[in-house]
């Protein structure tokens, strides 16, 4: 998922001084790569019939380990210690609603027009930013929320033929993840490790809870899957823990506003891979809906960027 991450609000607040934004470009770019093939990976393992929990908990928990084998050695269990651990348990379950959210919207949706429903999210934060973590009322920030959403009713109007259920879920997708981001911004003084261990941890456990319940009538689909289809399943963990890695790191190596302008690059790349695996590409009055919410977010990420510079 789109994926906006995040945890791009957690770590650019801990990161050093930009010494190397050619590099945290990079970085960005693959990061978006990885979660985006997660996103595919996710539709076409429900399409063969994997329910969404198991799939889910597969995701969450080889993200887990991978994260573990990767942070631990280095900074050992005190990267688990948080100042504030309520507001990370709430995180957590914000990111673990709006993955069970998206890939529901997946299976619904095509993969370009549901990421294309989802990037309303950072317009919705930047809205109400100003009442919950009392940051500055900016006209710029309104003006491109009302843009975007204009774009996102020309990609779900009537004549698209979309489901209403997939934009319903896609709608409330955007919702828990302006929720996540806004909590990652409040959580600016733990570290990036230890706000991603935490929301990898507590999908996991909440996951693992709600197994018995659901595993038993997976069985039978797990059983006829293609070592294809386990392989998928298996790269989808791997696919969003290398995703996160590396996008702490392109917040490490070039500032935010910096990097904000190239995650519009996402709905590209959902639209490549909708392409190539299920021969879809939105037509022109999507494309056009797409480029309005894309063109909001890039103006006014340029225009945080001036400001900032300023």
């Amino acid at each position: 998922m789109p994926r906006v991450s995040a945890l791009s609000a957690a770590s650019s607040a801990l990161a050093p001084p930009a010494q190397r934004p050619l590099l945290g470009i990079v970085s960005f770019l693959f990061s978006l790569l990885f979660l985006t093939s997660l996103d595919g990976m996710g539709k076409w393992i429900m399409s063969v019939g994997v329910p969404l929990l198991v799939f889910c908990w597969f995701r969450y928990a080889i993200h887990l380990v991978l994260l573990m084998s990767i942070i631990l050695p280095s900074r050992g269990l005190g990267v688990f210690k948080s100042k504030m651990p309520k507001l990370q348990c709430l995180r957590g379950a914000a990111m673990l609603g709006s993955a069970l959210s998206f890939f529901t919207t997946l299976s619904y949706l095509p993969q370009a027009e549901a990421t294309a429903l989802i990037f309303i999210a950072p317009l919705l934060m930047l809205s109400v930013a100003p009442w919950i973590l009392k940051e500055p009322t900016r006209q710029s920030r309104w003006i491109a929320a009302g843009i975007g959403l204009i774009g996102v009713l020309i990609v779900v109007r009537p004549s698209a033929g979309l489901p209403l259920m997939g934009v319903i879920m896609g709608l409330i997708t955007a919702c828990l993840l302006t929720a996540q981001h806004l909590l990652s911004r409040m959580l600016a003084r733990d570290s990036a490790f230890t706000t991603v261990l935490w929301g990898g941890a507590i999908g996991t456990g909440s996951l693992t809870v709600c197994l018995p319940f659901v595993l038993p009538s997976a069985l039978t689909t797990l059983q006829t899957l293609s070592m294809g289809d386990w392989t998928i399943l298996l790269l989808s963990g791997a696919a969003g823990g290398l995703g996160h890695l590396l996008q702490i790191q392109s917040y490490r190596f070039a500032p935010a506003s910096l990097l904000a302008p190239f995650i519009y690059l996402q709905i590209t790349f959902a639209a490549t891979i909708g392409w190539i695996v299920w021969s879809h590409l939105p037509d022109t009055t999507t494309w056009i809906g797409i480029i309005i919410i894309c063109a909001s977010g890039i103006v006014n990420s340029l225009i945080e960027w001036r400001r900032s510079r300023s």
